[in-house]
């Protein structure tokens, strides 16, 4: 069987084995910024896709779905009142700490996909062209394991908007969301047999299966 077929098997909301579901961990995180997710076509059934888990947490957030040759991307237009920033390492792009002394609330919008598809994302979706790219500071390095990355320093998609939220709303907020995407990364390399119960952030739920074809390591916790 392979993942993609293992997708029944999952939990609807967090993607996740059921038996290692993680919906009862995530928090409700209250922000002043809102986040747009434009969400590749490609990522949206995706079990490791990250992004999706970060709009979980933050119910000031909404995702739009492109690459679909059908349905055209909508416009963005800029809300009323607010700065609208897209978060991506274009080679105009300015320090995201510089507009953090402006009250304006933001609109933060973060391309989720690999590098080419989201690098694509400004010229793909009206309306992005004329909106400011933002970088994060330099941090420490990704703990994203699930994937291959071809850039160095190259961080998950949650990853990214929890550091983005950590310098607009306050390291508290940062915290909140690294913790449950520790926890989803961890509890996934335990499913593929790559990590061990201890090293499991919340530790691994009693009839958990270690459930993925690929592991080499199939069975229930403890077997």
């Amino acid at each position: 069987m392979s993942r993609r077929s293992n997708f029944a098997f999952r939990c609807d909301r967090c993607r996740l084995h059921r038996s290692l579901c993680i919906c009862d961990h995530i928090p409700t995180v209250e922000t002043r910024t809102r986040l747009v997710l434009v969400m590749h076509r490609a990522e949206d059934r995706k079990s490791t896709n990250t992004g999706r888990l970060a709009t979980l947490c933050l119910p000031n957030s909404e995702t739009w779905i492109r690459g679909n040759e059908e349905a055209p991307s909508q416009a963005f237009s800029p809300p009323e009142g607010r700065q609208a920033l897209l978060l991506f390492p274009a080679d105009d792009a300015i320090p995201l700490v510089d507009f953090v002394r402006d009250d304006r609330p933001v609109t933060l919008i973060v391309p989720d996909g690999n590098w080419r598809q989201a690098a694509k994302v400004r010229n793909r979706v009206p309306g992005l062209s004329d909106i400011p790219c933002v970088t994060l500071p330099k941090g420490e390095p990704s703990i994203y394991r699930l994937r291959f990355e071809a850039h160095e320093g190259g961080l998950a998609t949650m990853e990214a908007i929890a550091r983005a939220f950590g310098v607009i709303e306050g390291l508290h907020v940062q915290r909140e969301l690294e913790q449950i995407f520790r926890m989803m990364v961890e509890r996934t390399l335990w499913a593929r047999g790559r990590v061990e119960d201890e090293d499991v952030t919340g530790g691994i739920p009693e009839g958990a299966t270690r459930h993925d074809p690929q592991s080499g390591v199939l069975g229930k916790r403890g077997s």
